[in-house]
């Protein structure tokens, strides 16, 4: 079993990346326990959607782009890959910026150098992944257990209510800006490139000779989602419980940015608190900065059949993070404005991948079940109007 588990916690990185500090926190903070139950319905969709990400790979033995490319006109695929790398500039925005912060709050070092440190421990990681894919998974999967283990502390010496988190589960908004942050949460959980890359790692993983096997491996690969994103689903949960009981219960203001988050542990909970929360961002950043770079190699990979260094890739793409960085504009806001610039391109990963698990003539017997394409399009619906109304509140109210 042990063996088998590793490919959705590369995943789960991804969904606990700085830009979830930044949404999670600053909802518990503004909101209280009113958005938990946005946390807890967008970690549900992300179950769905990683397994069937899985599933596309055990099943076909090629990752959901090469499905793209090989059975959707050319213009589609092209299309889907320059907003794929668009949005891999969003991720990246939110990963660097993050693991800044956390240097920067760890050992005082500038943003902008902080940024250049990122990118060179990304690459320090991405290396183990050419000594096989096993070392780079326990690393990834032991930096989000450094990321659990300061949240849980945090959340002990904080605490929770429980009936304020009973009513949280009620859906509900507490006007526009709430709006705003759920989709920020949604985008910060669900997340595009992580669709791409599960389907990536579970391919021609091991060799099945029959559907039995098949089968077999498919329970592996929902037990590893489980796991893995249920942790993941924890850890969100965890900082908006931390926000909403020490910030918003207390009636504490201007807790807008994550270095005020930082502040405020460390003024009325302790300097182990915000130890705690430094390390857990930092932890966040680096982690997922390298599932970030991985993921956009097999998009580009995937689509158009082409491959670049990954020192280029990852210059490209961290140059609106550096842009940021550079200029000194608000960190936290700019996470914010990635995520939900994130959860715009959800559908276009949800679509096709709902597309391609329907098609018998792709999936064979394991073609997925029509209550589950019809969830998976609900949910690419649901983000869909979530965005539109953004839209039409941002520019027409």
């Amino acid at each position: 079993m042990l063996g088998l588990l590793g490919p959705a916690f590369v995943a789960a990185v991804a969904y606990i990346d700085p830009g979830n500090f930044a949404t999670n926190f600053s909802a518990g903070a503004h909101f209280g326990y009113a958005l938990v139950w946005v946390v807890v319905t967008a970690n549900l969709m992300a179950m769905l959607v990683q397994y069937l990400s899985a599933k596309v790979g055990v099943v076909t033995g090629s990752d959901l782009p090469e499905l793209c490319r090989e059975h959707f006109p050319p213009t589609v695929s092209r299309g889907l890959w320059v907003q794929a790398e668009l949005i891999a500039m969003a991720t990246d925005l939110a990963e660097f910026v993050g693991a800044a912060v956390g240097l920067n709050l760890l050992f005082g070092v500038p943003l902008f150098p902080a940024g250049a440190i990122t990118a060179v421990v990304a690459f320090v990681i991405l290396t183990l992944d050419q000594r096989g894919h096993r070392r780079f998974e326990l690393a990834i999967a032991g930096l989000l257990g450094i990321v659990l283990l300061g949240f849980a502390y945090d959340l002990v010496m904080v605490g929770a209510d429980p009936a304020g988190i009973a009513v949280g589960l009620v859906p509900g908004f507490v006007g526009s800006e709430s709006v705003l942050l759920a989709a920020g949460i949604v985008g910060a959980t669900v997340m595009p490139h992580v669709v791409y890359l599960h389907s990536a790692l579970t391919k021609r993983r091991v060799f099945c000779r029959d559907v039995a096997e098949l089968r077999e491996l498919l329970r592996f690969q929902r037990l590893d989602v489980l796991v893995a994103l249920g942790v993941a689903g924890g850890i969100n949960l965890a900082m908006m419980f931390v926000a909403a009981s020490l910030f918003h219960r207390t009636g504490v203001a201007g807790v807008d940015s994550i270095e005020a988050a930082h502040a405020g542990l460390g003024r009325l909970v302790g300097g182990g608190a915000a130890l705690a929360f430094a390390v857990a961002l930092l932890a966040s950043g680096l982690s997922s900065s390298s599932v970030g770079t991985y993921a956009g190699q097999v998009v580009m990979q995937g689509f158009i059949r082409r491959r670049i260094p990954l020192f280029l890739r990852r210059g490209l793409t961290m140059l609106p993070a550096l842009i940021v960085l550079g200029l000194g504009l608000p960190t936290t806001d700019s996470l914010i404005v990635s995520q939900v610039l994130l959860s715009f391109g959800i559908p276009f990963a949800l679509v096709p991948l709902a597309m391609v698990t329907r098609r018998a003539d792709i999936m064979g017997l394991l073609v997925n079940r029509r209550i589950t394409t019809v969830a998976m399009f609900c949910i690419a619906s649901t983000i869909t109007l979530l965005n539109l109304f953004l839209l039409y509140d941002t520019f027409f109210r």
